[in-house]
């Protein structure tokens, strides 16, 4: 939708590459063997205050060797890297995105058991060491690919059965724009290592969804995602008062009307988001990237640029806006303005669409988490859906800021390696923490 054009105006994260090639398939080898090249090649990746577990998964056919990529805190899942060359005992490749270029050096050693290399981006070089993993099945999610009907559409999703079940189910609503399951992947995993049976979908029109995210209503991603969790719940056998819902930015502005609609419902968990519509959620980004360049000019251009969203919205006609559009285009800040191709814009009510009605009538336990270093939603949200929720009587909600989180929750502030970008370390301490003090109220 609109709302996700205008994200694509911000300088990408390096994590994005990871999301446009997409979350692949678990790994269908059964298993790593001695003595041989190929296998799973897992690690610490640490430079300076910057550490991750990342995995190499080498394969070899017929005709080449091919090397995927891993790291489950920054949702990447099996990205293939480029240009692998072997050579005796050392093994090269590249990954590019769109402002750098990963060059990662390695070399077999210790009867192919372990990989020592180096990873060059811009003007660093970091070295690390991976070792060959066994299988070791005991904390690893089993799935179980599922599809159900929503308004005569086929949506299609993952269940994560965790190992260690303790009878918690956790459900990952649908986001913005075209984005399917993918990018809810490694969340889900990393829930389901914690105890959570976890569900997450491709939105209609994404993925292997059938119809179209373009033209769908707020209203109609509701109602998916309502016969989802009704689907869910039938599936695994567990009762709705059992199940949670989480969801992120515009998805987090679906969760209150969800719980209004399921009662039953455990809880709600809101990431992220806006505590206005997502038309003013756009403009205030806007005026975040821009506020530095045009300085005094702010105000008097985010006037023009709030007309051009009016416009989109369908709130005002094209005759007005190209009318306000001639009366400043001589101003000096003109250039900054983002108008899309007129002729292609068909008016999206989504804009209009504030989540604060909703949260006005929610009477299920709340958490809301927002990240302090988020450019996207205005830095008062949290405190107008606090007002709003205060509105319908509930006191069981949590509000929590987190200190150098984006909008994404990826962990921006102060690290020693800033090509890479993880979740916040306390994203998922905060959610899990806080649905055990919601289960414990219910057992006292």
């Amino acid at each position: 939708m609109k709302h996700k054009h205008l994200k694509n105006l911000r300088l990408k994260k390096i994590i994005i590459i990871f999301l446009l090639f997409g979350m692949f398939s678990c790994n269908p080898n059964s298993g790593n063997k001695k003595n041989e090249k190929t296998g799973n090649f897992s690690g610490i990746f640490k430079r300076g205050n910057f550490s991750d577990k990342i995995l190499f998964e080498i394969e070899r056919d017929s005709v080449s060797f091919k090397v995927f990529f891993s790291s489950l805190e920054q949702n990447a899942k099996r990205i293939p890297l480029q240009n692998v060359e072997v050579n005796g005992d050392s093994i090269n490749f590249k990954l590019q995105s769109d402002f750098y270029t990963y060059s990662f050096k390695n070399k077999w050693i210790d009867n192919y058991s372990n990989l020592q290399g180096s990873l060059t981006v811009d003007t660093i070089t970091t070295l690390y060491t991976l070792e060959k993993e066994f299988l070791d099945n005991s904390n690893t999610p089993k799935s179980e690919e599922i599809s159900f009907k929503s308004n005569g559409l086929r949506i299609n999703g993952t269940i994560w059965y965790p190992n260690n079940n303790k009878g918690r189910a956790l459900v990952i609503v649908t986001s913005s724009g075209g984005q399917d399951r993918s990018a809810s992947r490694a969340e889900a995993i990393l829930l389901a290592q914690k105890g959570f049976t976890t569900f997450h979908y491709d939105k209609r029109g994404t993925g292997n969804s059938e119809g179209d995210w373009n033209t769908a209503t707020i209203e109609e991603y509701i109602t998916d995602d309502v016969t989802a969790i009704e689907y869910f719940s039938e599936k695994t056998g567990i009762p709705l008062k059992k199940i949670g819902i989480k969801g992120s930015s515009q998805g987090a502005i679906k969760i209150p009307s969800i719980l209004n609609e399921l009662e039953n419902l455990n809880y709600g968990i809101v990431v992220s988001c806006p505590g206005v519509t997502l038309l003013e959620s756009d403009l205030n980004y806007w005026r975040n990237r821009n506020a530095k360049l045009l300085g005094n000019h702010l105000d008097d251009a985010t006037l023009l640029q709030r007309k051009v969203f009016e416009f989109m919205a369908g709130k005002i006609s094209r005759a007005d806006l190209e009318k306000a559009i001639n009366s400043e285009k001589s101003a000096s800040w003109f250039a900054n303005i983002w108008v899309p191709n007129l002729d292609e814009v068909q008016p999206d009510k989504r804009l209009l669409y504030s989540p604060i009605p909703y949260f006005e009538k929610t009477r299920q336990p709340i958490l809301i988490i927002q990240g302090k270093m988020d450019e996207i939603i205005p830095v008062n949200s949290y405190l107008l859906i606090t007002d709003a929720i205060k509105k319908s009587g509930n006191d069981n909600y949590k509000t929590v800021l987190l200190e150098g989180a984006s909008h994404s929750m990826s962990n921006i502030g102060g690290s020693d390696f800033p090509y890479w970008f993880k979740l916040h370390p306390d994203y998922l301490t905060t959610i899990e923490n806080w649905i055990n003090t919601v289960s414990n109220k219910e057992l006292s």
